[in-house]
């Protein structure tokens, strides 16, 4: 199969507004070891991507500067010691960096098949997603069966995630929204309680729904006034789990409740992870979640897509926060 030498990727001129994305040509990546390159359908928009832009979260050391963290395409070529996939198979990734443009390298560990009667938008919406739930609710947040979690932004990709999963799994779940059509949205997916943060607080609002308990798991990408606010939203022995911060990570915070309460406040990111604690996530996912979007009990929800070209526009919606779901860019 003949490549071409160079692409269409979308690079980032400089730290700023969504203006800074800009389309221009790019040498095609070649697959090393244990890699494999695809040609690219579809990238999913995530806010670390808007951060990256903004110049606040730059990539690892040794990646791609063009953003984008989870794609799905076809396999057009295998590096070295790839054994699993070969050029023809469809497959979504999660990657590194590299997602906005029309061929981006994989890691082999970190490709899983797209799920049947899921389209090539729908399977680049999931990756970056469902590792962070899976990762952050389940395996470190050891959500279970009949207990309550807590999760903020539940209309935004990862909340609208987190309620498919926790629901399946027999956990009930709360969400906090800006606004009254994403709380019908949230409650239309599953979600037992949806809190307007604006005109209710959603620390009194989670008490009287676990009968002044509190929640059992909280996962967090806000931070700022919200630490305190989450110890006091916690159930005893509750966990807190931190996935972003988009208030300021430094907040003055009563840490009495975690001697009171006995909390577990952790955190982690995905994008710096080793390769094979990735890849592990990856087999769980094969093998808890895959199945259940296979039965038909989660898919991702698309709120828009937007040509390649077109990624400063799908930037602008993602900053109003309006969008419910995932932002998706076609190639």
């Amino acid at each position: 199969m003949t490549l071409p030498a160079t692409m269409t990727a979308i690079a980032i001129r400089a730290p700023g507004g969504p203006e800074m994305l800009v389309a221009e040509q790019r040498p095609v990546p070649a697959p090393g070891l244990g890699e494999m390159l695809v040609k690219v359908a579809a990238a999913g928009v995530n806010r670390p991507d808007v951060m990256q832009r903004l110049g606040l979260y730059p990539p690892p050391k040794g990646a791609t500067d063009i953003p984008g963290l989870e794609i799905a395409g076809t396999v057009m070529a295998c590096g070295s010691g790839v054994t699993r996939w070969k050029s023809g198979d469809h497959v979504t990734a999660l990657v590194v960096g590299g997602g906005y443009a029309q061929y981006c390298v994989a890691v082999e560990g970190h490709a899983l098949p797209i799920p049947p009667g899921l389209s090539a938008v729908e399977a680049a919406a999931m990756p970056e997603t469902v590792f962070t739930v899976w990762h952050n609710v389940f395996e470190r947040g050891g959500l279970k069966a009949g207990e309550t979690l807590l999760v903020h932004g539940g209309s935004s990709g990862i909340g609208t995630t987190a309620i498919m999963l926790a629901k399946e799994r027999g956990a009930r779940v709360i969400v906090t929204v800006g606004n009254d059509e994403k709380a019908q949205a949230c409650l239309k997916l599953g979600a037992d309680v949806a809190i307007n943060y604006n005109t209710q607080d959603f620390v009194a609002e989670t008490r009287k729904a676990t009968a002044n308990k509190g929640a059992e798991l909280i996962v967090d990408m806000v931070a700022g006034d919200y630490i305190q606010k989450n110890y006091e939203a916690a159930a005893m022995d509750g966990r807190i789990v931190q996935i972003a911060f988009q208030r300021p990570p430094k907040a003055t915070v009563d840490f009495r409740p975690i001697l009171m309460k006995r909390l577990w406040h952790t955190g982690s990111g995905l994008r710096p992870r080793p390769v094979n604690e990735k890849a592990a996530i990856a087999r769980a996912l094969e093998e808890n979640v895959w199945p259940m979007i296979a039965r038909g009990k989660a898919k991702p929800v698309i709120y828009k897509t937007f040509p390649l070209r077109e990624a400063a526009a799908a930037h602008a919606l993602m900053e109003t926060s309006q969008h419910i779901g995932k932002i998706v860019l076609t190639v």
